[in-house]
């Protein structure tokens, strides 16, 4: 009797703009192993049928993108603390003992960092935004020592909420600029700035020289705000790097084999 061929893949809908089936596909391709990743466009009244019929089809484990994260944390039979703290999953392992939850979305935020600014250890961090990246990039930030964290989002609602769960500040969006006074790290967690979007309106005077500036927009990699970091002598992160560190624990796990997170797997997932 042969073993079942390792399978695995990500949902989400829509799911065609998807690049994790290519970035998967160059580990599997690499390291030689007979398996499979494979987009799978799943509607919200579907999603707790596909999770419980996925194991049956011999699939080892998922990664869940927008919008199940939060449905599928809900549905997971067991999930890690971290997954818990977040509000969402975004990697699924099927096991003897059901769905096994996980958030790898403060893993990846924290090693995209750390492969630009190895001695990264934020005191004062500033983040735009408040939604389920906000809580990740929260939580990677306190896990790194972060001893102040402010958070702005142009629903005031949200920010308040966010800080008054995790223990942050919360400013007006108003204030955003200002916000940044005395910060080493800058994070966009919007849309705004990706291509088809409104640029993030931002003044960075108040920024000091030498903070990090990071955008987890990678459409395009260089976005206005990164651009403009830069122009003024910042260190400037991508988002790409997120997106390739934050797969690597859900391989690892389906696979059995820990994946390198390089330059010829970011040049693959970029299709250059």
């Amino acid at each position: 009797m042969t073993a079942p061929l390792p399978l695995a893949g990500v949902i989400g809908f829509p799911i065609a703009h998807s690049r994790s089936p290519r970035l998967h596909a160059h580990w599997l391709r690499r390291y030689g192993i007979d398996g499979h990743y494979v987009p799978l466009q799943v509607g919200a009244a579907d999603l707790e049928a596909c999770l419980r019929l996925l194991p049956r089809m011999g699939f080892a484990g998922a990664n869940i993108t927008i919008p199940h994260k939060e449905r599928a944390l809900d549905l997971a039979d067991r999930a890690t603390p971290l997954a818990r703290r977040i509000g969402a999953a975004n990697t699924l392992t099927f096991t003897a003992h059901g769905i096994e939850a996980d958030n790898t979305d403060a893993h990846g935020f924290t090693w995209n960092i750390l492969d630009h600014a190895p001695d990264w250890m934020p005191r004062c961090a500033a983040i735009l935004g408040a939604g389920g990246a906000s809580r990740a990039v929260i939580a990677a930030l306190q896990a790194r020592g972060a001893g102040e964290i402010r958070v702005t989002n142009r629903n005031p609602d949200r920010s308040a909420a966010l800080a008054a769960e995790f223990g942050v500040i919360a400013a007006p969006w108003a204030e955003r600029s200002e916000l940044l006074e005395g910060c080493d790290t800058l994070v966009n967690a919007t849309s705004l700035g990706m291509r088809g979007q409104p640029v993030l309106d931002i003044a960075l005077d108040a920024l000091p020289g030498d903070a990090i500036v990071n955008d987890l927009v990678y459409t395009p990699l260089m976005t206005p705000l990164l651009q403009t970091a830069a122009q003024r002598g910042n260190r400037v992160i991508d988002g790409l790097g997120m997106l390739l560190h934050q797969a690597a624990p859900g391989f690892e796990r389906w696979f059995g084999l820990k994946p390198a997170v390089d330059d010829s797997l970011r040049q693959e997932v970029l299709g250059t």
